[in-house]
């Protein structure tokens, strides 16, 4: 039972939309505008620079505050990750906002950070480059996803890290799925 309390916490950190709460400091619906997606992409396009830096590093801390829970209530492998994905689908689907919410990639980093700091740092490094070249945050999203499922094997990292990797980059997939389609065609939106 006490399990299952800390991953409705995880969940309910995880769907506090802070690119929502952000944006209306600036008197701005961030679901009107652009994509329509809460997430730190679409309020950087939006907004500029410092309100989208601030959305991606608060919804990045749920997913490490998430995992950082599971270490704090003894550092059960099974229960960190169980906390780290319940944050991460908190982000995708939030009960805040209808079970509607961001695409995941920030919280995503977030707990990879907790689990594994080899592989986030890589990953971010990876992610950025691959921005930087590109100019594509969601090109930059789905191959880091696919990138890290890859460095979980090549670093021998615990099977259950593996297969949440997995599951979490099938769920970005979907949440990008739009995103695949445009990128396909040539319409996806730069930064």
């Amino acid at each position: 039972m006490q399990l299952l309390i800390f991953i409705l916490l995880a969940y309910l950190l995880g769907s506090i939309p802070f690119g929502l709460l952000v944006a209306k400091i600036w008197n701005v619906d961030i679901r009107r505008y652009g994509s329509g997606n809460i997430g730190a992409t679409n309020v950087f396009r939006t907004l500029g620079a410092l309100p989208g830096l601030i959305v991606f590093l608060l919804d990045f801390l749920k997913g490490t505050l998430a995992v950082q829970i599971g270490y704090w209530i003894g550092g059960n492998p099974f229960i960190i990750l169980a906390l780290g994905i319940a944050a991460i689908l908190g982000h995708m689907y939030s009960i805040f906002l209808g079970f509607k919410g961001g695409k995941g990639a920030a919280t995503g980093l977030g707990v990879l950070l907790g689990l594994t700091p080899d592989i986030f740092l890589i990953s971010f490094l990876f992610a950025c480059a691959v921005i930087v070249l590109t100019r594509y945050v969601s090109l930059a999203t789905i191959s880091t996803a696919i990138l890290i499922v890859v460095l979980m094997k090549i670093f021998h990292k615990p099977v259950p890290y593996f297969w949440a990797a997995v599951i979490v980059g099938i769920f970005i997939f979907i949440r990008h799925f739009s995103n695949i389609q445009r990128l396909l065609q040539g319409k996806e939106n730069k930064i």
